[in-house]
């Protein structure tokens, strides 16, 4: 961190908004994500290689954070990303979360930059895009190694 810097550059935590808990913790158990013993019946958490991501009802998330939990856009402007060794690995993580109960939106193809992506969504909407980016090297926990 450097002198003048009050906000580390890192993404620890991610909670997604969902409208049934129990079928978006179901989803997500089905991808192979493990569930967090610190979970409740409020929360559910899932760590990954290095953040966590949490499942909270959506009114309730927009209470905590004081916004209106209306009015909800198609496309929130976000997308999250699991980034994967080879292409093979893409089209077996996409059918892993279609078998778990996910909505195909991009079905993976080869990119204009030299990788290989498509997109899922949850069952909330969420977007999820699997890649491979032969550009991003892997470091050995998993998490990606940018220079």
């Amino acid at each position: 961190m450097t002198a003048n810097s009050n906000v580390p550059a890192r993404i620890s935590i991610v909670t997604l908004g969902v409208s049934d808990l129990d079928r978006s913790t179901r989803f997500y158990e089905g991808l192979g994500w493990k569930r967090s013993s610190v979970s409740s019946p409020e929360i559910v958490w899932f760590r990954t290689a290095d953040s966590v991501l949490g499942l909270f009802p959506h009114d309730e998330l927009a209470a905590d954070a004081g916004v209106p939990a209306t009015g909800e856009p198609a496309f929130r402007g976000v997308t999250l990303a699991v980034n994967l060794e080879s292409p093979e690995l893409v089209d077996a993580a996409l059918r892993t979360a279609v078998e778990a109960g996910a909505g195909v939106v991009k079905p993976p193809a080869t990119t204009s930059w030299g990788g290989y992506s498509g997109y899922f969504e949850d069952p909330d909407g969420h977007l999820w895009e699997l890649a491979h980016n032969p550009f991003f090297p892997f470091a050995e926990d998993g998490s990606l190694d940018l220079p």
